[in-house]
């Protein structure tokens, strides 16, 4: 491994470590408290126990009261699904989307493995290019950030298939998980696909995209390449209705796919990449949270 990708890999370290311990890590913790009661062990019945606790077969096996005693399950297994697709290898200013993906992606693994939750990570495109399976600690964590930072992007498929990233979610978890997906979302035929796991999972979508995505400056005549398509177009970006024109349908794009994942229940966050996306996902979880009380 180059000194390139090992001095990337420990600057996200450093910076996202340092975001969950001052400012995420709480947040987290509130949204996924563990799947639910488990049983711990058995004790005599004290006066003020509640009654509907008791363990009944104990306590005619032994003469005397005894309790049930249940603890709360902590443990979660997180799946972070990341689209890797040629048009996340895109931003007008300081940050790639796929950048910023991979600085989130490693945020939200800290806050797992801080939470003492397994997290693991599937790279898609419209295949599945790599999978690690969930598991806990830090070692392994560090692993998943080299994994997304060395990813050879130039080779990947070029096509999103959100499609296929949840199918391959469904296949491999079998118990209830939270599941992060984090894309652009250039793709459309999978909202039946997503309502199923959404059921099954708790599954938060991060939708990033770049600010040129929706307002265009004024460049003069440009040559605008799809890399996903491979098409060219020729757009005069001096004229201030094909701007204005531009920027309505982007807006418009962006809150139908907010508006559509509102009806099926599906949690959604838009950052774009020059948004303090700490602050997005802090006010994100704090108003989860607070729904779920």
């Amino acid at each position: 491994m180059s000194k390139e990708i090992l001095k990337k890999v420990r600057q996200i370290e450093i910076r996202t470590k340092n975001i969950v311990n001052d400012f995420f890590g709480g947040d987290y913790h509130s949204n996924f408290k563990g799947r639910g009661m488990t049983f711990s062990e058995v004790r005599e019945y004290v006066p003020g126990d509640d009654v509907r606790s008791i363990d009944w077969n104990v306590t005619a096996r032994t003469g005397k009261p005894h309790l049930k005693i249940f603890e709360e399950e902590r443990e979660l297994s997180v799946l972070i699904l990341i689209d890797v697709s040629s048009s996340g290898v895109f931003g007008s200013k300081k940050n790639l989307k796929i950048d910023l993906g991979v600085e989130i992606a490693a945020m939200l693994s800290f806050s797992a493995i801080k939470n003492n939750d397994k997290v693991g990570l599937a790279l898609f495109s419209d295949k599945v290019e790599k999978y690690i399976p969930p598991k806990k600690g830090k070692k392994h964590v560090l692993r998943l950030i080299t994994d997304i930072v060395n990813h050879d992007f130039e080779n990947s498929n070029k096509r999103t298939s959100i499609k296929t990233a949840i199918d391959f979610a469904n296949k491999i978890s079998k118990r209830k998980s939270v599941i992060f997906l984090i894309s652009d979302f250039i793709d459309d035929n999978f909202w039946n696909e997503l309502k199923f796991l959404n059921f099954k999972h708790d599954v938060i979508g991060l939708q990033i995209y770049d600010s040129y995505e929706r307002n265009f400056p004024n460049l003069g005549i440009i040559n605008i390449h799809d890399s996903e398509t491979g098409e060219n177009t020729w757009i005069d970006t001096t004229s201030k209705k094909i701007r204005d024109k531009f920027q309505k349908n982007s807006i418009e794009k962006l809150n139908s796919f907010s508006k559509k994942c509102k009806n099926i229940g599906f949690d959604l966050i838009q950052i774009s990449t020059d948004d303090d996306y700490i602050k997005f996902l802090m006010q994100f979880f704090r108003s989860r949270a607070n729904r779920s009380k």
